[in-house]
């Protein structure tokens, strides 16, 4: 179930604010710049679609936000906790970081945590099956998919050359519950 937590950037035991409204979440989040939308796929979609099965089923909300925001780049992420990749690959992800671009994410399957550092608060955001987010380009945040992966995400990009990360250094990320 989606849900959004937002603690104080300095002290991560102390919640602000707790949902699983889908509605409350979407409002919270417009409220610092943030896109959270649910979509639903147009036909069935299962654990061995292809990427251009995934992409067909979701064609209208795509190509709504390609015009309203310029995407040049579509296409999707699947990841298994079969992986021999997969720590290697959660750690590129869990460092704070932005992006000169949105970070675009729809999860078709499985869940994955975003966390946003946005002004003196952390924004923590459980993505499930059907949640969009996007992450405003530059951005501080960082993504756990925790210890055991498994998901599949279409990711529209303004950059052909797609994800490209800046660092910022800053140990934050280490201070907040992982996502287990």
């Amino acid at each position: 179930m989606s849900a959004l937590t937002i603690y104080p950037e300095d002290n991560p035991q102390q919640v602000l604010l707790n949902s699983n409204d889908g509605d409350e979440i979407a409002r919270q989040l417009a409220d610092v710049g943030v896109r959270f939308e649910r979509w639903q796929a147009d036909r069935e979609i299962g654990p061995q679609s292809s990427p251009e099965e995934i992409l067909a089923a979701y064609g209208a909300e795509i190509e709504r936000l390609k015009a309203e925001q310029g995407y040049v780049t579509v296409d999707t992420i699947s990841l298994a906790a079969d992986n021999p990749a997969k720590d290697e690959l959660r750690q590129k992800f869990l460092s704070e970081h932005t992006h000169g671009e949105d970070e675009v994410r729809f999860f078709v399957r499985g869940e994955g945590m975003f966390y946003l550092h946005l002004g003196d608060k952390v924004y923590q955001v459980h993505c499930c099956r059907d949640d969009l987010i996007s992450v405003p380009a530059n951005s501080r945040h960082w993504f756990d998919m925790g210890p055991q992966p498994n998901f599949t995400a279409i990711r529209l990009f303004n950059n052909p050359d797609g994800w490209v990360a800046h660092y910022t250094g800053d140990q934050i990320a280490d201070q907040f519950p992982k996502f287990d």
